[in-house]
């Protein structure tokens, strides 16, 4: 019998958040990483952001809520990264370096994202920037 091959992806910050709260297409990339079927790749960087946008007033989530959300739904399923580079390399927005950062450090040749920023990019490095819904067709 083969074995199933993990697929390492870097998650953008917006299809995490949107995944967890509200579902929707993002929301079945969560079964995937669930399940091992994907193995998300993150730095502490990336985490961090994670956290601060999840504290965003408008969703209204308590200190708890937060938690469990790191704690149950993402830290449990992806693998952080260590990234030593702080290379420039989405002149769009450099705040979007990090994702790309993290994918190089990992090794992983996926971006699932959102951010327009990034998918105007659609590949760079041999990593490939796309979104959530094509993400699952390829899949």
């Amino acid at each position: 019998m083969g074995k199933i091959k993990v697929v390492p992806v870097v998650i953008d910050t917006n299809v995490v958040v949107s995944a967890l709260l509200f579902g929707g297409v993002p929301g079945e990339i969560v079964n995937l990483w669930k399940t091992g079927i994907i193995q998300p790749k993150a730095s502490k960087e990336i985490v961090d952001e994670y956290i601060r946008v999840l504290a965003y007033p408008k969703f209204d989530l308590t200190e708890e809520e937060i938690n469990f959300l790191l704690y149950h739904e993402i830290l449990v399923y992806f693998d952080v990264v260590t990234v030593k580079t702080r290379q420039r390399i989405v002149k769009d927005d450099p705040s979007d370096d990090k994702f790309m950062r993290c994918a190089q450090a990992a090794k992983a040749r996926i971006i699932i994202s959102g951010d327009q920023h990034l998918l105007k990019l659609k590949s760079s490095r041999n990593i490939n920037i796309i979104t959530p819904a094509q993400f699952l067709k390829e899949i």
